[in-house]
């Protein structure tokens, strides 16, 4: 069966920008919605001994108002343009650090993985990530942290990469079972923005775009259509694999799609 070539065990989670910040108020963090959702993470791992979990949040108001004043996600050519390259890398990291002591103090043993450390991109294409001391990390028990990030790019200078862009690289090595996308919504909705009809299923191969749109908060990487279609081409390369958009304000939905409950939006 194709889906025993996935890890049973494995499991990604993101955990949105939107919903870990006040999207829209510049640099806003929601750090009691962080913690009860890490909190909710780390009582799953005590109740899964053998889960491995890899991390990933957005950026939120740390990271797009910042790039889309430095129209950054398009390319990188001038001084000006590097310098708000390194705007918005210093201001993905100032979240990262916060989540990172967030992690700490609610007993998730993370490692993080900066992509502009790392990634090489070529016309915003994934060229080069030495993945080892990721792969380590899950087999001694930690838990990897990426995040959406400015990285280098060959063809334009730079550019960003959304967490959903880096989890279908990472998907593609690493192979999960499932990725779990927790935000504000839900669920992904047929009728946006009136969000009166909750879609409790997408197939890996219908069409999204007629009734999905982008973002209703500011987000230079795609908004819910792009993060579907991602989701959509992911398990199409990987039989098997299963991805839930949905709200991450009540964290125990977390556990919820663990155990095997309907919640949100399934994508396979």
């Amino acid at each position: 069966m194709p889906d025993l070539l996935l890890d049973p065990n494995l499991v990604f989670i993101k955990l949105g920008g939107s919903l870990i910040t006040d999207k829209d108020r510049a640099e806003t963090p929601d750090v009691a919605t962080l913690t009860n959702l890490l909190r909710e993470i780390a009582l799953i791992r005590e109740e899964n001994p053998g889960l491995k979990v890899l991390l990933g949040h957005g950026s939120g108001s740390f990271g797009h108002h910042v790039a889309r004043q430095a129209g950054t996600r398009k390319g990188v050519f001038s001084v000006k343009d590097w310098q708000g390259y390194q705007a918005v890398w210093l201001s993905a990291r100032r979240l990262n650090q916060i989540v990172v002591e967030a992690c700490h103090q609610s007993g998730l043993p993370v490692l993080s993985f900066p992509p502009s450390a790392s990634v090489l991109t070529k016309n915003h294409a994934i060229q080069t990530w030495e993945l080892a001391p990721i792969t380590s990390a899950l087999l001694n028990g930690l838990i990897p942290l990426v995040y959406g990030d400015v990285v280098t790019d060959l063809s334009i200078g730079g550019t960003i990469l959304s967490t959903e862009d880096l989890f279908f690289h990472l998907a593609l090595a690493l192979r999960p079972s499932r990725i779990l996308l927790a935000g504000e919504e839900e669920a992904v909705y047929a009728d946006y923005p009136q969000n009166k009809q909750p879609l409790n299923f997408i197939s890996r191969d219908e069409e999204p775009g007629a009734y999905l749109q982008g973002s209703a908060s500011l987000d230079v990487t795609g908004g819910m259509l792009s993060k579907v279609r991602l989701m959509q081409s992911l398990c199409m390369e990987l039989p098997g694999l299963s991805s839930v958009i949905f709200s991450g304000r009540n964290p125990k939905n977390l556990a919820r799609i663990m155990a095997g409950e309907s919640v949100g939006t399934t994508i396979a």
